[in-house]
């Protein structure tokens, strides 16, 4: 089975230029890994200038696999040019004296500058929030570290190195994912590093508003942990309305919905939830009980919560006996339903393609790669993967040789 060797014939091609709503926003990125790199990959996605600064060695996610077959060059691999599609590529040495004062020509020619290094490196190689903005009153600095910044909140762990899994366990994630209280598990995408990332972006954005109002830069400081616990602040929710201070794991059924769960059909799974009255009814119609609607342990959400294990049971039979696709064809725009779709199954979803969610990102050799476009739509300054990740350095000429073209751009 190859047909991923050609899935990029059948996907949405590339952009051919920047489009969104940020063209004009110049970013400097001095971020590695995953949590950085996503978020000013986001902001790339919307049109911004994204200039990539990596140390000589470069971003430690370079090296790492999956290449495609063909790729003879390996100038990164996949993680790498996911995250890091939509900018350029610089490489300049901070230890250098002359890297440094290169660093602070292009933060006179910048609306941001972002990274996820931890406390105090920046500061202590002379190019920390206060030394920048003297360069540049209007810059937004974006910082996301694991335990935060001392500027914003001085956490005990500020110096401590963190990953996606740190960040869900002491974010509270960890702790309610998977099927009980001796089965907690992290949830398999980097969550840990998304979603803290796609917050350093709103929060970037917000201070860009905010300095073009007023012509003044600002400290945004998100932490990974942080963001984890905003992610699962149902616990919180609970221990402070029910003084519960543990929210066991519980698979994909829902405590406080029934039902709410993924079923096994014929021929995979199929999530099915119907948490109001009318899908309650709409469902147990199709299931041939429509007297179900109305029966007194049945027929409101409380009384189906209480009644959980028959009506689990019931349907738990009545999926099992059916196929996917049967399954849609009695519930579909009725009761909210979808199929468990695993990854090659999104390229032939009709959502997927009517979206255009799939794009088609050309590599330094080899055959083009498929990428998830970005999630924001809109209709008068789309988003866009119009640029592939840059080989280490690629464009370190061309953006020093702007500088002098760009500086006082906000005079």
């Amino acid at each position: 089975m190859e047909e991923h060797l050609t899935a990029h014939e059948d996907v949405t091609p590339m952009a051919n230029t920047a489009t969104g709503p940020l063209q004009g926003i110049r970013i400097l990125d001095c971020t590695q890994a995953i949590a950085g790199p996503w978020s000013t990959m986001m902001l790339g996605d919307l049109g911004a200038d994204v200039i990539k600064v990596e140390a000589p060695r470069g971003d430690l996610q370079r090296p790492m696999a999956p290449y495609t077959r063909e790729d003879k060059e390996r100038s990164y691999g996949g993680s790498f040019s996911t995250y890091n599609r939509n900018k350029r590529g610089i490489v300049l040495d901070f230890n250098k004296a002359e890297d440094k004062e290169q660093f602070l020509a292009l933060v006179e020619t910048a609306d941001a500058v972002v990274e996820n290094m931890r406390a105090g490196v920046m500061d202590n190689l002379g190019l920390g929030w206060e030394t920048l903005r003297e360069r540049n009153p209007r810059l937004v600095y974006g910082a996301i570290r694991g335990f935060g910044d001392p500027r914003t909140g001085a956490s005990p762990h500020a110096d401590w190195p963190a990953y996606d899994v740190i960040a869900q366990a002491m974010g509270g994630l960890v702790s309610q994912n998977g099927n009980g209280p001796e089965n907690r598990i992290q949830v398999g995408p980097f969550i840990g590093d998304i979603y803290p990332g796609t917050i350093g972006a709103m929060g970037v954005l917000a201070a860009l508003f905010h300095a073009q109002r007023t012509g003044e830069g600002q400290f945004v400081d998100v932490a990974m942990v942080d963001s984890i616990m905003a992610l699962a602040e149902m616990g919180v929710m609970r221990y402070s309305y029910l003084g519960r201070p543990d929210t066991p794991p519980s698979g994909n059924r829902n405590d406080f919905a029934v039902p709410f769960d993924v079923f096994e059909t014929k021929d995979g799974s199929m999530a099915i939830a119907a948490p109001t009255d009318h899908h309650w009814q709409e469902l147990a119609t199709a299931m041939g009980h429509p007297e179900w609607g109305a029966d007194e342990d049945k027929a409101t959400i409380r009384a189906r919560v209480l009644n959980r294990e028959p009506l689990d049971k019931a349907l738990t039979e009545w999926a099992k006996d059916r196929t996917n696709q049967e399954i849609l064809d009695l519930i579909g725009g009725k009761v909210p339903c979808g199929p468990v779709n695993l990854p090659g199954d999104l390229f032939s979803d009709p959502h997927v393609e009517a979206r255009e969610m799939l794009v088609a990102v050309e590599q330094p050799s080899g055959r083009p790669i498929v990428q998830v476009a970005s999630p924001i739509k809109m209709t008068k300054t789309p988003t866009g993967i119009h640029r592939r990740a840059p080989r280490l350095g690629e464009h370190t000429d061309e953006v020093l040789g702007e500088i002098d073209e760009l500086r006082g751009r906000f005079d």
